[in-house]
């Protein structure tokens, strides 16, 4: 289940972007650094534990996932880049891994194990030196 993230909980800044950009790149700035505080959020509970536990550099102590967004020359594609970012990461916390349960190896793959490293033993001991 795929659980959007409101508008209302996101903050924006723009700031100047790094990079190539001419004469633009002094004056315009937009670049948009999106701040998302998990604790405050409408996420459910599981989520925002997940979303706290991932360790990724992007959240501060504080708990706020910040995401900085440049691809583009236009702050509003930028903003879009940003929130897409956000969804994905709200996205990989949103299922549960299936938990690995061990299984015991049957008998008879215990016993072709064994079989075929006895095998290969014997094949290694008779490529021995050659002796007259």
């Amino acid at each position: 289940m795929q659980h959007l993230v409101n508008p209302a909980e996101v903050e924006f800044s723009a700031i100047r972007a790094q990079g190539p950009g001419g004469q633009n790149v002094n004056k315009v700035s937009s670049a948009i650094h999106l701040r998302f505080a998990i604790a405050a959020s409408s996420l459910p509970e599981a989520y925002k534990e997940r979303l706290l536990a991932l360790r990724d550099s992007r959240i501060t102590k504080d708990g706020v996932l910040v995401l900085k967004a440049q691809q583009s020359r236009s702050q509003e594609q930028n903003k879009e880049e940003a929130l897409r970012r956000l969804q994905e990461i709200i996205d990989s916390v949103t299922f549960l891994p299936a938990v690995r349960r061990a299984t015991k190896p049957t008998r008879g793959s215990q016993r072709r194990r064994l079989d075929s490293k006895s095998t290969h033993s014997a094949l290694k001991q008779s490529r021995g030196r050659v002796t007259d």
